[in-house]
């Protein structure tokens, strides 16, 4: 795993231990980020959250492309290891915020994130809860651009979001939402 372009480009990440967590391949991240710079223009000053995080190679990757700030929220033990270590090796302790639990435990919304990024596990519909949870709780500004990694079988609809797209990428699917 390695960072794809930006600042970052090509730094090495570390991805945690076992197989809990399933890192989003390079090439799934690449497709991701080419939609989203087709829609977004530039990542400058935005303000990410990372959900179901793991090694955390989304949020980096948001960053070492221009973003402000991204808050990480993972709760597994191995997956919060490496990505404490890929924030460490890649000198960006100022522009994260490490949340020690799980999303769904997540209270009210500090501020409204411009970009979401989550990659929740397969197969739980656990994307579309959390999205429900913290659209109600102020985590999502109005015009945010959030994205689901799914596995290619599943649909993602979430009362309150359009699918913007989707896209196939080998075994995993990217669903892009706006808040309506």
């Amino acid at each position: 795993m390695r960072i794809i372009s930006g600042t970052w480009r090509s730094r090495p990440l570390v991805a945690p231990k076992g197989d809990t967590t399933r890192p989003t391949a390079d090439r799934t991240r690449e497709t991701l980020f080419s939609m989203l710079t087709s829609r977004l223009g530039t990542f400058e000053g935005l303000q990410v959250l990372d959900l179901f995080s793991g090694s955390g190679a989304l949020g980096l990757e948001a960053l070492s492309r221009g973003a402000a700030h991204c808050v990480f929220v993972e709760q597994d033990r191995a997956a919060l290891s490496a990505l404490e270590t890929n924030i460490t090796k890649l000198g960006a302790k100022a522009q994260c915020e490490v949340r020690k639990t799980s999303v769904l435990t997540l209270g009210p919304g500090p501020k409204a994130y411009d970009l979401i990024l989550m990659d929740p596990p397969y197969g739980t519909g656990a994307g579309a809860v959390a999205l429900d949870k913290l659209a109600r709780l102020g985590w999502i500004a109005s015009g945010a651009l959030i994205s689901v990694e799914t596995s290619n079988r599943e649909e993602t609809v979430v009362n309150g979001f359009s699918v913007d797209t989707t896209r196939d990428v080998g075994k995993a699917r990217i669903t892009l939402l706006r808040p309506e």
